[in-house]
C-alpha cells in the first residue's frame, strides 16, 4: 500500500499496518471530522480522524519510531466518538477526555485484537499510549499528536506554507526519547502556529456556535431516548441522520439552526455563548549546549505567548450570534 501525505511524503506500507489500516475501526475514522461540529457550519472544515491517525503513525515512522510506536500513533484516536470532543461537551467533561476513558473497551471489542495477535503483539503492551514518548507528552511538551493535527489543521485551513512546515520537521528530532527543535526560530514558530490553531481555529466563533449548538441538540436526543451514548460509536453522519429520522420537532428545529449561513462574532457585551475550553499550553524543548530547555527559558516571545495564550483559555469566549436563519 503506498500512502501519500501532503505533510510528510509517500511511504510504502505493508504488513501489520496495512492490515490496520484497512481494518472496520480505523476506517470508520474517515467519516469522524476532527474539527467536531465545525463542518455542519463551514464546509472547508472537513479533515478526518483518519487523515490524523494516519499522519501521527507516519510523523513517529519518519522521526525513526519503532513499529510498535506507529501502531500505537494510528490506533490512539479509533475511540473517538462522532463528533470527537462535542461528546465532552455534552458530558461536561472539562479534561475533554471521555474518548480516552473508553479507548481500551472500545478496542478490545473490535477487530483490532485479532489483528494484532496475528502479529505476536499483546493489545495492552502495544497500546499504552504512557510507554511511548514520542505520540504522546504531558502538555506543554511536543508530540507526534500535537504536532500533527497542528500542522495539518494550519496547512488545509490557515494558508499554512508547505515550505515552512518541512522546514520545521527538519528542525525537529528525537534526543534522549524526546521530540525536540534545534534552533529557537523554529520553537518560536511553532507556537505562534500551535496558539492559532488552539485559540484562533478550536475558540473560532464559528466553532463554538457550532459545538454549542450541537451539543444542545445531542443532550436533548439523549434526554428523549432517540440517542444512546453507545450510539455515539457510530459515524457523524449516522448520527445525524438518526435523529432526523426520530421526526422529534424539537430535535429538528435545532439542527436547522447548524447551515453555512450563520454569522458569529466575538463580542463581550450582549453575548450569546460564552465558552471555555481545555487550557493547551505548548513550550517545545530546544537542543542547546548538549542538554534540553524549554523555549520560554530561552525566548521572552514564547515567554509572552504562553502568558497570553493562559489569559484568554481562562476568560473564554463570548460569542454573539448575528444571524441563524436560514436563508
Amino acid at each position: 500500500m503506498l500512502i501519500s501525505d501532503p505533510l510528510y511524503g509517500e511511504f510504502e506500507i505493508d504488513g501489520l499496518l496495512e492490515e490496520l489500516i484497512v481494518s472496520k475501526p480505523v476506517q470508520r475514522l474517515k467519516k469522524i471530522h476532527q474539527a467536531g461540529a465545525g463542518f455542519l457550519v463551514n464546509s472547508r472544515w472537513t479533515i478526518s480522524r483518519f487523515e490524523h491517525s494516519v499522519g501521527v503513525m507516519l510523523l513517529i515512522r519518519q522521526l525513526g519510531g519503532s513499529l510498535q510506536e506507529q501502531v500505537a500513533g494510528l490506533l490512539h484516536d479509533v475511540s473517538h466518538t462522532a463528533f470527537s470532543h462535542v461528546v465532552d461537551v455534552v458530558l461536561e467533561n472539562e479534561v475533554e477526555d471521555y474518548h480516552e476513558a473508553i479507548f481500551m473497551d472500545v478496542i478490545k471489542q473490535s477487530s483490532i485484537p485479532a489483528i494484532l495477535e496475528k502479529y505476536g503483539y499483546e493489545v495492552e503492551n502495544i497500546l499504552d499510549t504512557s510507554g511511548w514518548s514520542l505520540l504522546e507528552q504531558p502538555a506543554p511538551a511536543l508530540c507526534a499528536d500535537r504536532i500533527d493535527y497542528t500542522l495539518r489543521d494550519r496547512y488545509f485551513y490557515g494558508n499554512l506554507a508547505l515550505e515552512d512546515i518541512q522546514k520545521f520537521l527538519q528542525d525537529l528530532f528525537v534526543f534522549q526519547g524526546k521530540l525536540c527543535v534545534k534552533t529557537i526560530e523554529r520553537a518560536e514558530w511553532f507556537v505562534k502556529i500551535y496558539y492559532q490553531e488552539v485559540l484562533d481555529f478550536f475558540l473560532h466563533p464559528l466553532n463554538i456556535y457550532a459545538t454549542s449548538s450541537l451539543a444542545n441538540v445531542l443532550k436533548l436526543s439523549l434526554a428523549k431516548q432517540i440517542l444512546t451514548l453507545e450510539d455515539f460509536l457510530k459515524t457523524d453522519h449516522e448520527v445525524l441522520q438518526q435523529m432526523k429520522a426520530s421526526h422529534d420537532q424539537d430535535v429538528l428545529a435545532l439542527l436547522q439552526q447548524l447551515h453555512e449561513n450563520v454569522e458569529a462574532r466575538e463580542e463581550q457585551e450582549n453575548y450569546d455563548i460564552h465558552f471555555r475550553n481545555k487550557v493547551r499550553l505548548i513550550d517545545p524543548a530546544i537542543y542547546h549546549q548538549q542538554r534540553l530547555w524549554k523555549a520560554s527559558e530561552i525566548s521572552n516571545h514564547v515567554k509572552a505567548m504562553n502568558v497570553s495564550a493562559l489569559e484568554r483559555f481562562e476568560q473564554g469566549v463570548y460569542v454573539k450570534i448575528i444571524n441563524e436563519e436560514l436563508s
